[in-house]
């Protein structure tokens, strides 16, 4: 494997990528693409690895069509193939820990007596948040999962268009996030560029390594 091949391949992608504005609403993702971008978010680092959120995955158009209204009418909603829709726990309760630990007991063939001393220390910090610091805290941790989902996008050659602009308690009621302990927190949608959409032929703008860096 030439790794500095890969290393270019990977800046001239970011290079590649930016904020769609107009998807090609013809182009739909395939479910092998999906796939790899499923993996690639489940993969994100996490503090902890506790992962505080669900992600909803939207293909249907009815549902499409709701979120954009709650997203003041923005046409990525609807014309491009997929939206992801991160959501946090409203609460995170003492069975979240347990079942990450549960998790990694499973998967590193180990007890969950050995793990008594790290069940101490996230139980000891997490729980004792207040509800608001644990949203706070859970809003942020999607963000990670965010960064992922667009890095591993520009990768594959599919197109994102990370969002804010959207009504949270609508997107919560649509999506019946509150019965299920959560709340939504961003929103990127998916699918690949239409040639109308002239930002794509725009140089990227962004800070210059020297104004951007401190390196003592």
């Amino acid at each position: 494997m030439n790794l500095e091949v890969k290393t270019e391949n990977y800046i001239e992608n970011l290079y590649w990528r930016y904020a769609t504005k107009k998807f090609d609403k013809e182009r739909e993702l395939s479910e092998e693409d999906l796939e790899k971008l499923l993996e690639s978010v489940r993969l994100s680092a996490s503090s902890y690895g506790l992962q505080p959120y669900e992600i909803f995955v939207i293909k249907d158009s009815e549902t499409k069509k709701k979120l954009k209204e709650a997203a003041w009418n923005q046409p990525q909603l609807t014309d491009s193939s997929l939206v992801f829709v991160f959501a946090n726990f409203r609460k995170i309760e003492e069975s979240h820990i347990d079942d990450y630990l549960n998790n990694i007991a499973e998967t590193r063939k180990t007890t969950r007596e050995n793990l008594e001393g790290m069940e101490d220390m996230l139980k000891n910090t997490i729980l004792s948040f207040s509800e608001e610091e644990q949203r706070i805290w859970g809003a942020k941790q999607t963000y990670l999962a965010l960064g992922n989902l667009l890095s591993a996008a520009a990768e594959f050659r599919i197109d994102t268009c990370p969002m804010e602009g959207f009504d949270n308690n609508k997107f919560d009621e649509i999506l019946d996030l509150k019965n299920k302990n959560l709340t939504s927190s961003v929103i990127a949608t998916v699918g690949y560029r239409s040639e109308e959409d002239n930002v794509q032929y725009l140089e990227k703008v962004r800070k210059s390594k020297s104004e951007l860096y401190t390196i003592l």
